[in-house]
């Protein structure tokens, strides 16, 4: 759900798991279903009232906007409540089930389809065209939009360019051999303990390692979102991939996972490689301290046969409760302009999920953002399906079984796909 330049409300790296999710959506292929009919907004100007719910800082910083959009449409009131993220999922559960729902609000992505059914489609009048594609994709719920991104985030690989120049490196690699041979060097080469920092199995884990295999052309369920696809050559080679670094030793079965841990090795050359957001520049910045901000720089997932990493963020979406549909839409609208997403971005460090918004100087002037910026354009997220936690949480277990216990990977695939099975896609 966030980014920034701050340290926000998930620490990306905490840093048990150097790519800690926040946010998801939907594995490739747009869930089989008649789409459902979209009600036309009326035309002019909004009027009246809305009530919005968003969470934490977005819900802090929102009314700054709703503020341009009450004058340029007079008469109309946003009314923005703050709820904090670990108490708005039970919040917008108990608020559908009382109908007591707001107009709008945020969503993280990996909700959509928990609260789906109480969600508006999109109509046709919002503009989504300029999305980051796998940023629409989390909206997607059985073949129907019910909602619009916000804001994005993605991960890319941190590593600290004085460390891979002394190890012979002055680009960073664009491939998996290219990634390994830099993560070995800087162990041989340049007196790290560890060449990257990798989840090993604690929570999300295993949603964390997923662009290893999405890169490797694997998928977790198949075109029409009806079966779980775990089992297939393409996971399970990734995952021997992924394995041969805690194997090797090139990256640590039992990192620390203490608060600051993954920052501190990072910035004092233990372990100069690990995979983040966008908010993990602010801080390892902070942690380094004055002039370690030309010490490292970011890269994009490696390739194997495509460099693909993870989309998530939130979306913002349209009760069918709503009192004033018609007004809420018009907000969605207004805060899916490129320049409003420019100005969001300057407020609060979360990433445009508009492309036009990036050719702002403020992005496409960041050497290191303008990385991101390139990575949103191949993107993957878990399937938009109630018993995706459900399978997370045994994927975790089967991922720490694999590095921790030597399991075989095909063998961890195979009772992974049957325990998905069991608990099927909800279609």
């Amino acid at each position: 759900m966030m980014l920034s330049h701050k340290a926000r409300k998930v620490a990306v790296l905490g840093v048990a798991a150097a790519l800690l999710m926040t946010g998801c959506g939907r594995d490739a292929g747009a869930p089989a279903g008649a789409a459902a009919s979209a009600v036309p907004i009326a035309s002019g100007k909004a009027t009246g009232t809305i009530t919005v719910w968003a969470q934490a800082e977005e819900g802090a910083a929102l009314p700054q906007l709703a503020k341009d959009f009450e004058a340029a449409n007079p008469g109309v009131k946003v009314n923005v409540t703050a709820v904090p993220w670990d108490a708005a999922h039970n919040k917008y559960q108990t608020a559908i089930a009382g109908g007591t729902t707001p107009d709008v609000a945020q969503m993280g992505t990996t909700w959509m389809s928990d609260f789906s059914d109480a969600f508006e489609p999109v109509p046709s009048e919002v503009d989504t065209s300029g999305i980051f594609p796998g940023a629409l994709k989390t909206t997607e719920v059985a073949g129907t939009h019910v909602g619009v991104p916000w804001y994005v985030d993605t991960r890319v690989v941190y590593y600290r360019t004085d460390l891979a120049a002394k190890a012979g490196h002055d680009t960073f690699p664009t491939t998996w051999d290219g990634f390994k041979s830099l993560a070995k060097d800087l162990q041989t080469k340049a007196g790290a303990k560890f060449g990257v920092r990798l989840p090993v199995g604690e929570g999300d884990s295993f949603q964390s390692m997923l662009p290893f295999p999405w890169s490797n052309g694997a998928q977790l369920v198949n075109e029409d979102s009806t079966k779980w696809t775990l089992d297939t050559p393409e996971m399970v080679d990734a995952l021997k991939y992924y394995n041969s670094f805690f194997e090797e030793g090139i990256a640590d079965k039992s990192p620390a996972t203490g608060a600051g841990a993954g920052e501190a090795a990072f910035v004092n050359g233990t372990v100069p490689m690990l995979i983040a957001g966008p908010n993990a520049i602010g801080q390892l910045e902070k942690a380094g301290g004055p002039g370690f901000a030309d010490k490292f720089s970011v890269g994009m997932i490696p390739k194997e046969k495509t460099a693909t990493s993870f989309v998530g963020g939130s979306d913002l979406v349209v009760f069918k409760k709503s009192q004033n549909r018609d007004t809420a839409w018009k907000f969605i609208q207004y805060l899916s302009q490129p320049e409003v997403q420019t100005k969001w971005y300057k407020l609060t460090g979360d990433l445009p999920a508009k492309q036009a918004s990036w050719t702002d100087a403020s992005l496409s002037g960041d050497a290191k953002l303008a990385v991101f910026g390139d990575q949103l354009k191949d993107t993957n997220s878990p399937p938009a399906v109630t018993t995706w936690t459900q399978v997370g949480a045994a994927a975790d277990t089967q991922l720490e079984q694999i590095i921790r216990a030597g399991k075989d990977p095909a063998v961890a695939m195979k009772e992974l796909q049957s325990t998905a099975d069991s608990a099927g896609t909800g279609h």
